[in-house]
């Protein structure tokens, strides 16, 4: 049997007001409130409210045939309780259902992994108690920050919180003629791995809308003919995972209501489901679903989900970005030690992912995804207002 794992990540981060020079020490608020209730309110009544509303009508029409999973930055439930309270009211009717898994990750989708380990543990340990809250779950299975993962990120989360399976990238140069179509074993052979099947994630999160794409437009019948297509290839009855990894806003918010995303997903599992050996799973049930012994694969190297070439240069590709994490995680371990707790949360508001995203200037072929994100009008602003921040972060210390 071959189960589609539809996994989601959602995320907003607190974006930066425009701080100059003269600003520098005058405790003024770094965070762009205005700018992120408004981008909050927007992507909830084009997203989240009714993405939300549609998967909840489609868990109750298949009566717990269909499944799917989040994970939910704690930057995103803070700003869902400042902005608009009625999209985590709509997050825990989902969950209510016992058809959705909610996964691990950083509190503030942050690239800790790579600097700091024992704060990336402080922030897995607090995002796992923000699910238990908010959700009443129990996290079982982890994604690092922009799937972002190495052999020994799986040491971490299975040795010290206990999580029992990762998700990550299918990239090919990790499974050279292997197919992400099952489940693994990391390197080590202790932690269940699930691979994106990319291809297929991307054309419902990139392609769908694409006129110039060859396949437009994208059919729910088309796209589960491609599905069917992949079983085929299976002949000891191993039971298969079609990894579709995207973010959440792909509904309504990258693709538009117009584009007919929602029709698509809204008819999608009923066409699914009409096939007998096809299906739903969320990540930790795969655990229990391989019915074979699991290949081990090792990730010497970090990868992540992020442009053609799935590693790290989208956040550390250039010096204006070494230069600013570097300097961030520098001024971390002096916060911590000062033991404020508002300078604490600002320092970790700041360590967000997303902030050296976007002074990425990897801007021709994967440009305009990089330009579409930016609230800045190039990456050597983001960067400027970024070391503003900091030193003006430094300033309160002294």
């Amino acid at each position: 049997m071959l189960n589609i794992v539809f996994y989601f990540q959602v995320h907003q981060p607190y974006r930066l007001r425009h701080i100059n020079v003269l600003d520098i020490g005058k405790k003024a608020n770094l965070f762009d409130d205005a700018l992120n209730g408004q981008v909050m309110r927007k992507v909830a009544q084009k997203c989240y409210l009714p993405t939300n509303n549609l998967l909840l009508s489609l868990i109750r029409k298949h009566a717990g045939r269909f499944k799917i999973a989040y994970s939910i930055t704690g930057t995103a439930i803070e700003q869902f309780k400042l902005f608009s309270p009625e999209t985590l009211d709509s997050f825990k009717a989902l969950a209510d259902t016992g058809c959705v898994e909610f996964l691990g990750e950083t509190y503030y989708h942050s690239l800790s992994f790579l600097y700091d380990t024992n704060e990336f543990l402080d922030q897995v340990a607090m995002h796992r108690e923000l699910m238990k809250n908010e959700f009443g779950y129990f996290t079982e299975t982890f994604r690092n920050t922009e799937l972002i993962y190495q052999d020994k990120l799986s040491d971490l989360v299975f040795e010290i919180e206990g999580f029992k399976t990762i998700i990550t990238e299918g990239v090919e140069r990790i499974l050279q003629w292997r197919t992400p179509l099952y489940a693994y074993k990391n390197y080590s052979k202790d932690i269940n791995l699930l691979l994106k099947y990319y291809q297929l994630s991307d054309d419902i999160a990139f392609r769908f809308s694409d006129r110039d794409w060859p396949e437009y437009p994208l059919t729910v019948g088309k796209f589960v003919n491609w599905i069917d297509h992949l079983t085929l290839a299976e002949k000891k009855n191993r039971n298969q995972f079609l990894n579709l990894f995207m973010d959440y806003e792909t509904f309504g918010e990258h693709q538009w209501a117009e584009s007919g995303i929602f029709d698509f997903m809204q008819h999608f599992p009923d066409e699914v489901l009409k096939r007998d050996h096809l299906g739903f799973a969320t990540p930790k049930e795969t655990f229990a679903l391989s019915n074979y012994q699991q290949e081990a694969l090792s990730f010497p190297e970090p990868v992540s989900w992020a442009d053609e070439q799935r590693d790290l240069s989208a956040w550390l590709g250039n010096d204006m970005q070494l230069n600013a994490i570097e300097t961030l995680y520098e001024l971390l371990e002096k916060v911590k030690t000062k033991g404020d707790p508002q300078l604490l949360e600002i320092a970790r508001k700041l360590s967000t992912s997303d902030h050296f995203y976007y002074m990425c200037t990897k801007y021709f072929q994967d440009g305009d995804v990089h330009k579409y994100f930016s609230p800045y009008d190039s990456p050597d602003q983001a960067y400027i207002y970024f070391i503003n921040a900091l030193a003006d972060l430094e300033e309160r210390l002294s």
